[in-house]
Protein backbone atom coordinates (compact mmCIF):
# COMPACT_ATOMS: atom_id res chain seq x y z
CA UNK A 1 0.00 0.00 0.00
CA UNK A 2 1.41 3.70 -1.06
CA UNK A 3 2.10 5.98 1.80
CA UNK A 4 0.61 9.30 1.34
CA UNK A 5 3.00 11.86 1.24
CA UNK A 6 3.93 15.02 3.34
CA UNK A 7 5.32 17.91 1.51
CA UNK A 8 7.98 19.72 3.07
CA UNK A 9 8.70 23.07 1.60
CA UNK A 10 11.76 25.34 2.49
CA UNK A 11 14.11 21.89 2.33
CA UNK A 12 17.07 23.54 2.11
CA UNK A 13 16.64 25.90 4.80
CA UNK A 14 17.86 24.96 8.78
CA UNK A 15 14.61 23.84 9.89
CA UNK A 16 13.81 21.90 6.63
CA UNK A 17 17.32 20.08 6.95
CA UNK A 18 16.61 18.85 10.09
CA UNK A 19 13.10 17.83 9.63
CA UNK A 20 14.40 15.86 6.88
CA UNK A 21 17.68 14.28 9.37
CA UNK A 22 15.04 13.53 11.89
CA UNK A 23 12.33 12.05 9.72
CA UNK A 24 14.02 8.30 9.53
CA UNK A 25 13.66 7.92 13.53
CA UNK A 26 10.36 9.27 13.12
CA UNK A 27 7.73 6.96 14.13
CA UNK A 28 5.89 9.48 10.71
CA UNK A 29 8.63 7.61 8.20
CA UNK A 30 6.06 4.34 9.21
CA UNK A 31 3.12 6.06 7.47
CA UNK A 32 4.20 8.67 5.55
CA UNK A 33 6.53 10.15 2.92
CA UNK A 34 8.82 12.78 3.23
CA UNK A 35 8.92 14.89 0.25
CA UNK A 36 11.36 17.40 0.37
CA UNK A 37 11.36 20.52 -2.05
CA UNK A 38 14.02 23.43 -2.00
CA UNK A 39 13.35 26.43 -3.95
CA UNK A 40 14.65 25.01 -6.94
CA UNK A 41 12.17 22.14 -7.12
CA UNK A 42 9.33 24.74 -6.11
CA UNK A 43 8.87 28.70 -6.29
CA UNK A 44 5.81 28.94 -4.06
CA UNK A 45 5.33 32.58 -5.57
CA UNK A 46 4.66 31.30 -8.64
CA UNK A 47 0.67 29.95 -8.06
CA UNK A 48 0.65 28.11 -11.40
CA UNK A 49 4.36 26.15 -10.32
CA UNK A 50 2.26 25.35 -6.83
CA UNK A 51 -1.08 24.09 -8.12
CA UNK A 52 1.03 22.27 -10.87
CA UNK A 53 3.86 20.73 -8.36
CA UNK A 54 1.52 20.04 -5.24
CA UNK A 55 -1.22 18.01 -7.11
CA UNK A 56 1.36 16.04 -8.72
CA UNK A 57 2.23 15.17 -5.27
CA UNK A 58 -1.09 14.43 -4.03
CA UNK A 59 -0.65 15.49 -0.46
CA UNK A 60 -3.04 16.55 2.03
CA UNK A 61 -0.47 17.81 4.81
CA UNK A 62 2.15 20.32 3.76
CA UNK A 63 4.84 21.91 5.97
CA UNK A 64 5.79 25.18 5.05
CA UNK A 65 9.39 26.12 6.27
CA UNK A 66 10.06 28.25 3.14
CA UNK A 67 10.97 32.01 4.21
CA UNK A 68 12.77 35.13 3.25
CA UNK A 69 15.01 34.91 6.87
CA UNK A 70 17.67 38.36 5.70
CA UNK A 71 16.01 40.79 8.56
CA UNK A 72 18.40 44.02 7.38
CA UNK A 73 18.15 42.91 4.06
CA UNK A 74 14.31 42.97 4.01
CA UNK A 75 14.32 46.57 4.37
CA UNK A 76 15.53 47.14 1.04
CA UNK A 77 14.19 44.40 -0.81
CA UNK A 78 10.78 44.73 0.96
CA UNK A 79 9.13 43.10 -2.43
CA UNK A 80 11.42 39.98 -2.31
CA UNK A 81 10.06 39.54 1.60
CA UNK A 82 6.46 40.09 0.43
CA UNK A 83 6.75 38.00 -2.46
CA UNK A 84 8.36 35.10 -0.21
CA UNK A 85 6.55 35.56 2.73
CA UNK A 86 3.29 36.63 1.59
CA UNK A 87 2.33 35.97 -1.72
CA UNK A 88 4.09 32.68 -1.62
CA UNK A 89 2.39 31.71 2.05
CA UNK A 90 -1.01 32.55 -0.15
CA UNK A 91 -0.07 30.09 -2.97
CA UNK A 92 0.45 27.51 -0.36
CA UNK A 93 -2.68 28.18 1.77
CA UNK A 94 -5.28 28.58 -1.44
CA UNK A 95 -3.88 25.57 -2.72
CA UNK A 96 -4.12 23.89 0.76
CA UNK A 97 -7.99 25.07 0.66
CA UNK A 98 -8.57 23.86 -2.44
CA UNK A 99 -7.95 20.37 -1.93
CA UNK A 100 -8.72 20.04 1.54
CA UNK A 101 -4.98 19.62 2.75
CA UNK A 102 -3.69 20.60 6.25
CA UNK A 103 -0.58 23.30 6.29
CA UNK A 104 1.80 23.73 9.40
CA UNK A 105 3.00 27.07 8.53
CA UNK A 106 6.39 28.76 10.56
CA UNK A 107 6.50 32.25 11.61
CA UNK A 108 8.53 34.30 14.00
CA UNK A 109 8.32 36.95 17.42
CA UNK A 110 8.94 39.43 14.76
CA UNK A 111 5.61 40.36 14.73
CA UNK A 112 5.40 41.87 17.45
CA UNK A 113 7.34 45.44 18.29
CA UNK A 114 8.87 44.35 21.86
CA UNK A 115 7.25 46.81 23.66
CA UNK A 116 6.31 44.44 26.34
CA UNK A 117 7.64 42.96 29.34
CA UNK A 118 5.75 39.71 29.83
CA UNK A 119 5.94 36.72 27.31
CA UNK A 120 3.92 37.37 24.43
CA UNK A 121 0.24 35.22 24.13
CA UNK A 122 -0.82 33.54 20.68
CA UNK A 123 -3.53 36.36 20.40
CA UNK A 124 -1.45 39.13 21.89
CA UNK A 125 -1.71 42.35 19.69
CA UNK A 126 0.64 42.02 16.74
CA UNK A 127 2.91 44.99 16.03
CA UNK A 128 5.90 44.69 13.46
CA UNK A 129 8.33 47.70 13.63
CA UNK A 130 10.51 46.05 10.06
CA UNK A 131 9.42 44.89 6.81
CA UNK A 132 10.52 41.07 7.58
CA UNK A 133 7.83 41.27 10.86
CA UNK A 134 4.86 42.65 8.80
CA UNK A 135 5.87 40.84 5.67
CA UNK A 136 5.43 37.37 7.99
CA UNK A 137 2.36 38.74 9.63
CA UNK A 138 1.37 39.37 5.99
CA UNK A 139 1.75 35.48 5.18
CA UNK A 140 -0.17 34.65 9.24
CA UNK A 141 -3.41 36.61 7.71
CA UNK A 142 -3.12 34.72 4.68
CA UNK A 143 -3.32 31.28 6.23
CA UNK A 144 -6.31 32.78 8.98
CA UNK A 145 -8.23 34.01 6.14
CA UNK A 146 -8.05 31.02 3.81
CA UNK A 147 -7.68 27.83 6.00
CA UNK A 148 -9.75 29.05 9.35
CA UNK A 149 -9.74 25.19 10.68
CA UNK A 150 -6.96 23.52 9.14
CA UNK A 151 -4.16 25.81 9.15
CA UNK A 152 -1.51 25.76 12.20
CA UNK A 153 0.81 28.94 12.82
CA UNK A 154 3.94 28.13 14.93
CA UNK A 155 5.83 31.58 16.18
CA UNK A 156 9.59 30.58 17.14
CA UNK A 157 12.02 32.78 18.43
CA UNK A 158 16.27 32.94 17.74
CA UNK A 159 15.79 29.83 16.09
CA UNK A 160 19.47 27.92 15.59
CA UNK A 161 20.91 24.89 14.07
CA UNK A 162 24.38 23.57 12.95
CA UNK A 163 22.54 23.68 9.30
CA UNK A 164 22.93 27.23 7.64
CA UNK A 165 23.60 30.71 8.90
CA UNK A 166 22.66 31.46 12.55
CA UNK A 167 23.72 33.09 15.95
CA UNK A 168 25.22 29.99 16.87
CA UNK A 169 27.53 29.38 14.17
CA UNK A 170 28.16 33.16 14.01
CA UNK A 171 29.87 33.19 17.79
CA UNK A 172 31.80 30.16 16.91
CA UNK A 173 33.82 30.87 13.78
CA UNK A 174 34.08 34.51 15.55
CA UNK A 175 35.12 33.72 18.90
CA UNK A 176 37.35 31.45 17.00
CA UNK A 177 38.87 34.64 14.68
CA UNK A 178 38.84 37.61 17.23
CA UNK A 179 40.40 38.46 20.63
CA UNK A 180 37.31 39.40 21.64
CA UNK A 181 33.70 40.10 21.10
CA UNK A 182 30.94 42.99 22.16
CA UNK A 183 27.44 41.56 21.97
CA UNK A 184 24.31 43.14 22.62
CA UNK A 185 22.52 42.98 25.84
CA UNK A 186 19.45 45.09 26.01
CA UNK A 187 17.78 42.69 23.57
CA UNK A 188 15.79 39.99 25.67
CA UNK A 189 14.51 36.95 24.17
CA UNK A 190 14.36 32.73 24.23
CA UNK A 191 16.54 30.83 21.93
CA UNK A 192 14.57 27.45 20.09
CA UNK A 193 16.91 24.94 18.74
CA UNK A 194 15.55 23.51 15.29
CA UNK A 195 15.72 20.04 16.52
CA UNK A 196 13.04 21.10 19.18
CA UNK A 197 11.15 22.60 16.70
CA UNK A 198 10.87 19.67 14.45
CA UNK A 199 9.90 17.60 17.13
CA UNK A 200 6.71 19.87 17.75
CA UNK A 201 6.00 19.67 14.17
CA UNK A 202 6.19 15.70 14.53
CA UNK A 203 4.14 15.61 17.59
CA UNK A 204 1.37 17.64 16.08
CA UNK A 205 0.97 15.41 12.48
CA UNK A 206 1.68 12.11 15.32
CA UNK A 207 -1.45 13.61 17.31
CA UNK A 208 -3.71 14.29 14.05
CA UNK A 209 -2.63 10.75 13.20
CA UNK A 210 -2.85 8.37 16.02
CA UNK A 211 -5.65 10.66 17.79
CA UNK A 212 -7.86 11.99 15.08
CA UNK A 213 -7.15 15.83 16.62
CA UNK A 214 -6.01 17.84 13.87
CA UNK A 215 -5.06 21.00 15.54
CA UNK A 216 -5.16 24.77 14.19
CA UNK A 217 -4.83 28.38 14.93
CA UNK A 218 -1.51 29.88 16.49
CA UNK A 219 0.90 28.45 18.77
CA UNK A 220 4.12 29.52 20.44
CA UNK A 221 7.25 27.88 20.63
CA UNK A 222 10.83 28.21 21.77
CA UNK A 223 13.09 26.67 24.66
CA UNK A 224 12.19 28.50 27.58
CA UNK A 225 14.40 30.83 28.79
CA UNK A 226 14.55 34.80 28.86
CA UNK A 227 17.85 35.71 28.42
CA UNK A 228 19.87 38.22 26.38
CA UNK A 229 21.98 37.98 22.74
CA UNK A 230 24.94 38.51 25.13
CA UNK A 231 23.76 35.59 27.80
CA UNK A 232 23.52 33.40 25.02
CA UNK A 233 26.93 33.91 23.81
CA UNK A 234 28.41 33.07 26.96
CA UNK A 235 26.40 29.80 27.06
CA UNK A 236 27.31 29.13 23.49
CA UNK A 237 31.16 29.48 24.50
CA UNK A 238 31.34 28.03 27.66
CA UNK A 239 29.61 24.82 26.18
CA UNK A 240 31.96 25.14 22.83
CA UNK A 241 34.93 25.30 25.19
CA UNK A 242 33.44 22.26 27.08
CA UNK A 243 33.89 20.31 23.54
CA UNK A 244 36.91 21.17 22.29
CA UNK A 245 35.33 23.42 19.53
CA UNK A 246 37.01 26.43 20.74
CA UNK A 247 40.68 25.88 22.76
CA UNK A 248 40.94 29.57 23.93
CA UNK A 249 38.66 31.91 26.17
CA UNK A 250 37.75 35.43 24.71
CA UNK A 251 36.46 38.19 26.52
CA UNK A 252 33.02 39.24 25.62
CA UNK A 253 31.45 42.53 26.60
CA UNK A 254 27.94 43.79 26.37
CA UNK A 255 26.96 46.58 24.78
CA UNK A 256 23.39 48.51 23.91
CA UNK A 257 21.45 47.94 20.94
CA UNK A 258 22.41 51.53 19.78
CA UNK A 259 26.24 50.82 20.02
CA UNK A 260 25.49 48.11 17.26
CA UNK A 261 23.10 49.87 14.90
CA UNK A 262 21.67 47.58 12.03
CA UNK A 263 19.28 48.46 9.49
CA UNK A 264 16.47 46.81 10.73
CA UNK A 265 15.34 47.21 14.64
CA UNK A 266 14.63 44.49 16.44
CA UNK A 267 12.06 43.80 19.22
CA UNK A 268 13.71 44.98 22.46
CA UNK A 269 11.41 41.94 24.53
CA UNK A 270 10.25 38.96 22.53
CA UNK A 271 10.18 36.19 24.82
CA UNK A 272 7.03 33.69 23.75
CA UNK A 273 4.42 31.97 25.82
CA UNK A 274 4.42 28.52 25.22
CA UNK A 275 2.34 27.46 27.92
CA UNK A 276 -0.82 26.70 25.24
CA UNK A 277 1.98 24.47 23.23
CA UNK A 278 2.75 22.67 26.19
CA UNK A 279 -0.91 21.99 27.24
CA UNK A 280 -2.32 20.49 24.15
CA UNK A 281 1.01 19.20 22.51
CA UNK A 282 2.70 16.17 23.58
CA UNK A 283 6.49 16.83 23.05
CA UNK A 284 9.60 17.38 24.34
CA UNK A 285 10.27 20.07 27.04
CA UNK A 286 14.36 20.16 27.89
CA UNK A 287 15.10 23.86 28.26
CA UNK A 288 17.81 26.00 26.34
CA UNK A 289 21.12 24.82 27.50
CA UNK A 290 19.60 21.09 27.24
CA UNK A 291 19.03 21.75 23.64
CA UNK A 292 22.35 24.10 22.62
CA UNK A 293 24.19 21.16 24.02
CA UNK A 294 22.65 18.81 21.37
CA UNK A 295 23.42 21.57 18.54
CA UNK A 296 26.84 21.99 19.78
CA UNK A 297 27.37 18.25 19.77
CA UNK A 298 26.00 18.16 16.04
CA UNK A 299 28.65 20.95 14.91
CA UNK A 300 31.45 19.30 16.91
CA UNK A 301 30.88 15.97 15.32
CA UNK A 302 30.86 17.80 11.90
CA UNK A 303 34.12 19.60 12.86
CA UNK A 304 35.65 16.40 13.76
CA UNK A 305 34.42 14.48 10.68
CA UNK A 306 35.72 17.51 8.13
Amino acid sequence: MNKPNIVLCGAAGQLGQTLQALWPASVLCQHFNLVALSREDLDICNKGDVRAKLSSLNCKLLINAAAYTAVDQAEEEQDNAFAINDTGVENLATWAAENHAWLIHISTDFVFDGNGSSPYLPDSETKPIGAYGRSKLAGEQQIQRLLPDSGVIIRTSWLYSEYGNNFVKTMLRLMKERPELKVVNDQIGSPSSTHSLAELIFAMICKAHDCGEQVSGIYHWSDGGNISWFDFALAIQKQALQQGLLSTQIPVQPITSNEYPTPAKRPAYSVLDRSLTLSTIDCSNLNWEQQLQIVINKIAAFDSSS
